[in-house]
């Protein structure tokens, strides 16, 4: 089994952050990827790449007014799971 490295982070000049990781992806969600790619080049006149296409996709789709919680702060979701027995 290979050893798991957390990727790099860079922050960006605009303000933003840059994470590289690795996701596993049946073919078909490829193949979306890849509509979304040529779709999104004929708006830009430009090509796309495939990283490009799940960066605006993942823009796209969250809500306008999501910021990060402060350290500490956690769902109540996560608070309310059920503990397991037999553990502390």
């Amino acid at each position: 089994m290979s050893e798991r490295v957390t990727p790099p982070m860079h922050a960006l000049p605009d303000g933003e952050a840059e994470l590289s990781l690795v996701v596993r992806l049946p073919w078909e969600d490829v193949a979306r990827l890849g509509q979304e790619a040529g779709r999104l080049a004929g708006q830009m006149q430009r090509p796309v790449t495939l990283d490009e296409a799940v960066s605006y996709r993942l823009r796209s789709t969250r809500p306008s007014a999501t910021h990060a919680k402060p350290a500490g702060e956690q769902p109540a979701a996560v608070s309310t799971l059920p503990r397991i027995s037999g553990s502390a």
